[in-house]
């Protein structure tokens, strides 16, 4: 059972004098009257009266009394909580008789729920933080929130140097015309010495050639003159006819070989290793690109992974309101943040979170609520009786909408008065 407030008793209080009242069970009881008649009084008087000394006004005593602050309230399951005497010295006493103290009301009362600016003045992330450690999801959610900063940063440091690398091969000149590999100018020379060594041994074969040549043409002449050598002749003809076809080459053999192309390439080397270089650079840079483009999707895919399960987290918790969620730390309501909300819609907010930080609490106190208009007000207190939630407010007014009106310190809740503000069947969705 949530514990409510039944009746309450208050005098010299602040500027109170004497009130007492009877707040409806659920939704609105709105305390009327002008300014500065006694309304905050009352809900001071409450706070101090079930919060303990943290709530005890700094000069509790009305200006001019010489009777002590009397406070004496009765919650719904019969317990009686008095603050009375020269030292407002507390005095819980339970339905059986049984004497108990503030240890006891703290078991059931939620600061917030007496100190409602507490929770509407805290920074976006205070407020967010309340929520998830409520559901049960904050410790996870920040775990998540971690990780995709993580992933995000990360990613972020990729995107910037994916588009560097992008930017630097685009900026590099390719030489099609190039080897894939650099040119040795060793391997060059070694290739023309190699020709040059064939061509050597070409001209040698040639010199060789032409002196056999020059032999026959002599031989010949040694023939026409000398016939009486001619057997012997004939047998050296033979011989060196077969060194003839020994020593004989085709054209082609004897062609001598042009190093003209490797010489031009020995003198290029340093250009076309420069030219190499050059590509396999823009080579390296486009790889290194694509390479960090390709992480840049892997994290993107993370980081979309991660926001999934982190909204997953909050689906599938029991939230105090529905559209009420957590986005990159900050509490949204209908998908506005807190500085966007209506005055209304934060008061909503802030009274479903306090009643969700301890259940047992059924009440909440609730100063200025003049920022509704009657429209809205009706619409809060349907959504407060359809929540089964008690709260106590003040509002500068003298209208019907308020359940008692305080003048000068003085108020009693008055039986033609209505005991909440009127209102209209509250739906889901609505306010």
């Amino acid at each position: 059972m949530s514990m409510k407030i039944n009746k309450l008793e208050i005098e010299n209080v602040k500027r109170v004098k004497a009130v007492k009242m009877e707040p409806s069970a659920n939704g609105l009881t709105i305390i009327g009257g002008r300014n500065g008649e006694g309304k905050t009084s009352v809900l001071d008087a409450i706070a101090w009266a079930l919060g303990g000394n943290t709530f005890r006004p700094s000069a509790p005593e009305r200006e001019g009394s010489t009777i002590p602050p009397y406070l004496h309230i009765v919650m719904n399951n019969g317990l009686v909580v008095e603050r009375k005497g020269k030292n407002s010295d507390l005095k819980v006493t339970d339905p059986s008789g049984q004497k108990a103290g503030q240890q006891l009301l703290d078991s059931f009362v939620e600061r917030l729920a007496l100190d409602l600016p507490k929770f509407m003045e805290a920074n976006d992330k205070e407020k967010a933080q309340t929520l998830l450690n409520i559901i049960g999801v904050g410790d996870k959610l920040a775990e998540l929130e971690l990780q995709e900063k993580r992933l995000y940063q990360e990613r972020l440091t990729v995107g910037r140097i994916a588009d560097q690398k992008k930017k630097f091969a685009d900026e590099q000149i390719y030489y099609p015309e190039a080897p894939k590999e650099p040119v040795s100018a060793a391997d060059l020379i070694k290739e023309q010495q190699d020709i040059l060594a064939r061509n050597a041994e070409r001209e040698r074969w040639q010199r060789e050639y032409e002196d056999i040549l020059d032999d026959i043409m002599n031989i010949e002449d040694l023939i026409d003159r000398k016939q009486k050598e001619i057997a012997d002749l004939k047998n050296d003809l033979a011989v060196l006819r077969e060194r003839e076809v020994q020593a004989q080459k085709t054209p082609a053999q004897l062609k001598r070989e042009s190093t003209a192309e490797l010489e031009e390439s020995i003198r290029q080397v340093d250009e076309i290793n420069r030219k190499v270089r050059a590509n396999l650079d823009k080579d390296k840079a486009e790889d290194d690109a694509r390479d960090y483009a390709e992480q840049y999707e892997d994290l993107t895919g993370q980081i979309e992974e991660v926001r999934a399960r982190k909204k997953a987290l909050l689906n599938n918790a029991e939230l105090p309101l529905p559209d009420l969620t957590v986005e990159d730390g900050k509490l949204l309501y209908k998908g506005q943040q807190w500085d966007n909300m209506s005055g209304a819609e934060q008061l909503k907010v802030a009274t479903a979170i306090v009643r969700k930080l301890n259940p047992k609490c059924g009440f909440v106190l609730i100063d200025k609520l003049e920022q509704m208009d009657q429209e809205t007000l009706a619409d809060f207190g349907a959504w407060l009786e359809a929540e089964g939630l008690q709260v106590i407010a003040t509002r500068v007014s003298t209208g019907e909408e308020c359940s008692i009106i305080i003048q000068d310190g003085y108020g009693e809740l008055k039986n033609d008065r209505p005991a909440a503000a009127p209102a209209r069947k509250w739906k889901e969705g609505e306010f």
